[in-house]
Parts: C-alpha cells; sequence; structure tokens
C-alpha cells in the first residue's frame, strides 16, 4: 500500500486506503462480533493500512469500544480518526446531539474514554447541524487542538460553501485549520465533483470517501429488488437499480471486470484510486468492510491497473450534469476569457 501527504495543510502521512470501524460491533442489529472485527484489523494493518476512521455513534459506541483493544500496542503508529454530532445511541437527547461547543466538549471525553487514549489525531464534525454558527465549531476546534486533546479537525458532510467560509474564518482569526473534509463519492455518486472535491483541492484539504462501493451496489450482487435484499433492508446508505443510467453503469463495470479477469468491487475501488492519483490533494477511500473475506477481496484493488481506455468508459457512464453554473463556465464563456489558449494551473484557484 502507498501512502499520502493528508492534503496541503499537514504533514500528516496516512496510507491511500482507510479502514471504516462502521462494522465493528453489532449494536445496529447488524456488523462484526469481536473476532472478527479484529481479522479485519489484524488484515489492514498486514497490507500496511495506518488510518482508522471510527464515530462514536458507530453501532452505538461499540466501534470505538472495540478499537481501544486492537490498537493498545500499535497506538503510535496509527492515525485515528473519530466523529462527533449524531450521538451515541438513537435515544441521545437534544443536548447529546448537533454540532455545539457543549457536545463537542462532551462527545471528545467519551470518544477518548472508549478508545483508551489520551488524544484523537483526527476530530470530525460528522454532518452540518445547519445551526451551529461555524465560529463556534472552529473554536471549539482550536480549543481541544491547543489542549493535545485532538490533533486536527474536520468536516464530514458540509456543504461547500460553509467548509469555505470555516477556511477563510480559521485563517483570519488564528484557530486551528480544518484539514479535510469527509463525502460520499464513488462510480454511483459523483455529485461532490460539482463542489466539493474541487473545494477541497483549491484549498489543500485532503477528502476521505466514504461508501466507495456504494453501499455494495456497486460489487453487483444486489441487482434484484426483492424484500430480503440488502438494499431494502439497510436503506439510505444503499445505492439500487432504479433507472437505465444504474443500469449502463453497472453493465458497463460488470464487463470491464471480465475484460480485467477481476471483481466489480476491484474495478470500483481502482476506478478511485486513478482519481486519487489524478488528484493535488489527498484523496481516501474508507474501506466499510464487515468481513475478513470482503477486505481481503477489496484490497485486491490494489493489484488492478486499467488503460485510459477503460477509465473513460467509466468516466462517461458515470458521468453526472454538474449544472449551473459550471458547465456554462465550461462551455461558451470560456471563449470570452481566453481560456482557450491559456495553460491552466495544475492547482485551481480559490
Amino acid at each position: 500500500m502507498h501512502y499520502k501527504v493528508f492534503g496541503r495543510k499537514t504533514g500528516l502521512r496516512v496510507s491511500e486506503l482507510a479502514l471504516g470501524a462502521g462494522n465493528f460491533g453489532t449494536g445496529w442489529g447488524h456488523g462484526a462480533e469481536r473476532d472478527e472485527a479484529k481479522r479485519i484489523f489484524d488484515g489492514y494493518l498486514e497490507a500496511g493500512g495506518n488510518f482508522i476512521d471510527t464515530a462514536n455513534g458507530y453501532q452505538a459506541g461499540q466501534s470505538e469500544a472495540m478499537l481501544s483493544e486492537f490498537i493498545a500496542a500499535e497506538r503510535d503508529r496509527l492515525v485515528i480518526a473519530t466523529k462527533f454530532t449524531m450521538g451515541t445511541t438513537p435515544a441521545a437527547g437534544i443536548s447529546h446531539t448537533g454540532n455545539s461547543r457543549k457536545n463537542m466538549v462532551r462527545a471528545v471525553e467519551e470518544s477518548l474514554k472508549r478508545l483508551n487514549t489520551d488524544h484523537i489525531d483526527l476530530f470530525w464534525a460528522h454532518v452540518s447541524d445547519g445551526v451551529t454558527p461555524m465560529e463556534e465549531i472552529l473554536r471549539g476546534f482550536d480549543d481541544l487542538v491547543r489542549a493535545g486533546k485532538i490533533h486536527y479537525a474536520g468536516l464530514s458532510n458540509f456543504p461547500a460553501w460553509r467548509i469555505a467560509r470555516a477556511d477563510v474564518l480559521a485563517e483570519v482569526r488564528g484557530f486551528a485549520p480544518i484539514v479535510a473534509i469527509q463525502t460520499e463519492y464513488s462510480l454511483a455518486e459523483r455529485t461532490a465533483e460539482r463542489e466539493l472535491l474541487p473545494m477541497a483541492e483549491a484549498l489543500g484539504l485532503a477528502a476521505t470517501l466514504w461508501s466507495p462501493l456504494g453501499g455494495g451496489f456497486l460489487t453487483g450482487k444486489y441487482r434484484t429488488n426483492d424484500e430480503n435484499n440488502r438494499a431494502a433492508k439497510l436503506g439510505m446508505l444503499i445505492h439500487s437499480e432504479k433507472s437505465a443510467h444504474e443500469t449502463a453503469l453497472l453493465d458497463t463495470l460488470l464487463a470491464l471486470a471480465a475484460e480485467l479477469e477481476t471483481t466489480p468491487t476491484h474495478v470500483a475501488i481502482a476506478w478511485l484510486r486513478e482519481k486519487a492519483k489524478r488528484s493535488t490533494t489527498a484523496l481516501i477511500p474508507i474501506l466499510g468492510s464487515r468481513t475478513r473475506e470482503q477486505l481481503d477481496a477489496t484490497l485486491g484493488a490494489l493489484a488492478v491497473q486499467m488503460s485510459a481506455e477503460q477509465l473513460s468508459r467509466l468516466d462517461g457512464v458515470s458521468d453526472v450534469a454538474k449544472g449551473v453554473p459550471h458547465e456554462m463556465i465550461a462551455g461558451s464563456v470560456a471563449r470570452y476569457t481566453g481560456a482557450q489558449t491559456l495553460d491552466l494551473p495544475i492547482i485551481p484557484a480559490a
């Protein structure tokens, strides 16, 4: 496995694939028991991985508690990321959810105890609550960095305009910077290309990418829509074959897998790795395996090489409309700005 510097705002070194620990535990009624979770963890480290992503609410706190045991002997060589916002259990009250400073401070103390560590390497606000001012979030992160309880801060599932404002506020007020974003991104979900990923590249933010297989959709195993289908059971995090676009994507993915004598899983992850190679900042897919076999099957993508023509086929069949104003900027406006004869910079202008 290769390693990357985690964006242009840090010197942190992380593996090119992160391990998501959302399946560590059974607090949601599904997931991996302790022994299976340990097999997944060991397999990831054996492959050279060092970046673990969890959250206080994953499996109602079981994920962090399991990781505390797994990471004990390896703590200094690992990068541990966790999150707050959603609460640890579905019964969490109003004061145990949201982005407020009160909830942030309470959550970080609880995560430190569950993880049995004295610091968190990367602490995420899990999702924008839409009401907490960005100044409050940034000041809370800054205080935690200065206290040594976290090393870096990031924003997960926030709109691009809020992240961009946070970047400026942190700079002008001398707060600890926001160093990364987390967003869903895969062949099945490319709308982050409209705002989030160009913003991250321009501002030097790393991006960790959740659900790289569309919740299993891109494995090609869940094409039926019967009531026992995994997509029907798990709901919002699972993509499904609901239109001609998804059908064409899966057909192309399966055809390319056959050409390459590999699996659709390998092709989907290999496509993300190629996107990461072409980016000027770090793009890190998060693998959310539920079994060791799933992890091993996913890691096989590290050996897959695709031609430019094969990548182009995947790009074309999975493309999404960029919308306003991006299509206008890329189209007729270029004629009036001299862009057709201008050598564009590698890093886009912010």
